[in-house]
């Protein structure tokens, strides 16, 4: 999670808000949650497509 945190530059709760969202793909595993790199790569490509439609 602090790796996500640092790569997008946004606090654990904006994380969390994403996440619950659906906008961040997420993973459980025991009480940890993942995000996986490729989910960081498709937020991202989210967020540009966001972008240019406005």
């Amino acid at each position: 999670m602090t790796d996500a945190m640092r790569l997008l530059s946004m606090s654990r709760t904006v994380i969390y808000e994403q996440i619950r969202s659906g906008r961040l793909r997420s993973v459980k595993k025991g009480r940890t949650r993942l995000i996986p790199a490729l989910a960081i790569t498709d937020y991202i490509a989210l967020l540009e497509q966001e972008a240019r439609s406005t």
